[in-house]
């Protein structure tokens, strides 16, 4: 074993062992890893076979266009790719929580979110290739443009919600981040002027366990949801694995915004099976046994067992979903390709109205590195 693998496995027993005293976090779960249906009192739902099999739907092809989206990087179509995989059911369960009139602000990894809320994926993979500047109106479908700046957008929704709030609108926002960001100033800010304010959001902390190469415990001591009674608003942790859950806990945090109730915190405890984004190794800081750990708990198979074992779906219904991911792969993978290359001068255009010295000498210091592959075979390449 690796000095690096023993590290980690040490890191990860010795945080076990801090927490171990203590009491072990509540986790709202309806739907186990096996797929069995559980019932929880204080958080429940009653969806439709119809709706089911919707969620279903859109697990698979949430996680068919991000793989997609991860083989068109590897093969130079994108700039980078941030993958969501083992995180379909965070993300389809707390956006189909939404209303169309609610606000929703993510990060960069919201795809499924993207998904719901009506946004192409053409439009996601056209900002990572270049060729926009995030691809869509924001209030067309109140999604708000991807944020990279970590923990910015928190920020930005607790502002706009205090608007909200202002106007007397009956709706409410939702901002996404990771547990990495949770140790951003820019998060505990917004979670105190929320709570002063009284502010109708919902923060959602997808916490895949990795913040890049950091593991959670090097961001907190306790689990993040206790986080939000330091700031006197309520938070709960729900199994990011579970959709019903997620869908059931989300759906109620909306609600308790929306009533006039302030904030709440939803940790969805869940993992990101894939690298931080495709220029990360994440081999060199994860065990295998981890990941093989997390795989277990796969969302798509857990929803799919239970349609099945409940007679909610057949064969004839995977494989037309199946079907319907390819023949959506074939699409992002045309699209992706039909788009124009980005031109490299352009990242230089539209970032002061007036010009700026600085630009303009960081725009010469480019234009000559780009002059150097003339006539290269690097810049044919190019």
């Amino acid at each position: 074993m690796s000095v690096k693998s023993t590290a980690a496995r040490s890191s990860r027993g010795g945080a076990k062992r801090r927490g171990g005293a203590g009491r072990k976090p509540e986790l709202v779960q309806l739907l186990t890893p096996e797929g069995e249906r559980v019932e929880h009192s204080e958080y429940s739902i009653d969806l439709t076979p119809e709706e089911l099999r919707g969620l279903y739907r859109d697990m698979v092809f949430t996680r068919r266009f991000d793989g997609e989206a991860v083989t068109l990087q590897r093969q130079g179509e994108l700039g980078l790719w941030a993958s969501l995989l083992g995180q379909e059911a965070a993300q389809i369960g707390s956006g189909r929580a939404t209303r169309p009139d609610d606000y929703v602000f993510p990060t960069y990894r919201e795809h499924g979110v993207a998904w719901t809320r009506g946004v192409d994926p053409l439009n996601l993979l056209g900002m990572f290739r270049g060729v926009n500047n995030g691809g869509w109106d924001p209030n067309l479908n109140n999604f708000h443009l991807y944020t990279i700046v970590i923990g910015s957008q928190a920020l930005h929704a607790t502002g706009y919600a205090m608007g909200v709030a202002k106007d007397g609108a009956d709706s409410a926002v939702i901002a996404y981040f990771g547990d990495g960001a949770s140790s951003q100033g820019d998060v505990a800010e917004a979670f105190t002027f929320a709570a002063v304010y009284n502010a109708p959001v919902v923060f959602f902390c997808q916490n895949n366990q990795w913040a890049i190469s950091e593991p959670t415990e090097r961001q907190t001591r306790v689990p993040i949801y206790q986080r939000a009674a330091g700031f006197g608003f309520p938070g709960v942790r729900v199994d990011g694995n579970d959709v019903l859950a997620v869908l059931a806990v989300t759906r109620a945090a909306l609600e308790h915004a929306r009533s006039g109730e302030g904030p709440m915190l939803v940790e969805a405890f869940t993992y990101r099976m894939g690298a931080h984004t495709t220029s990360d190794d994440a081999t060199r800081y994860r065990l295998d046994e981890e990941t093989e750990e997390w795989a277990a708990k796969d969302p798509i198979a857990r929803l799919k067992a239970y349609l099945a074992n409940e007679g909610l779906a057949d064969e004839t219904f995977f494989a037309e979903v199946e079907a319907e991911s390819d023949a959506l792969a074939k699409r992002v993978r045309e699209g992706v390709r039909a788009m124009p290359n980005p031109e490299p001068m352009a990242i230089f255009d539209n970032i002061y109205a007036d010009g700026h010295a600085l630009v303009d000498e960081e725009r010469a210091q480019f234009a000559a590195y780009q002059a150097s592959f003339e006539g290269s075979e690097e810049g044919a390449a190019r």
